[in-house]
């Protein structure tokens, strides 16, 4: 699936990002608004910041998968 068809549904989920260029980043998605998506990161400490990245830049989302529960 494309993954602008996916956005809409990972709205305020924890998902990673993998640019064109060949980086990444992973973080809350806070809105998207047809050109640039908008997420939330961790800076360091107790700072985030929303950051924002275009559309044009970016190769693939993904949702955070679930915890896998240890087994004892």
């Amino acid at each position: 699936m494309n993954w602008q068809h996916k956005i809409m549904h990972l709205i305020g989920q924890p998902i990673g990002i993998s640019f064109i260029n060949g980086q990444g980043t992973s973080g809350i998605l806070c809105n998207a608004d047809g050109e640039e998506l908008y997420i939330m990161e961790y800076l360091y400490q107790a700072q985030f910041a929303i950051k924002h990245y275009e559309y044009h830049t970016i190769r693939d989302i993904n949702p955070f998968p679930p915890c896998q529960q240890p087994l004892y």
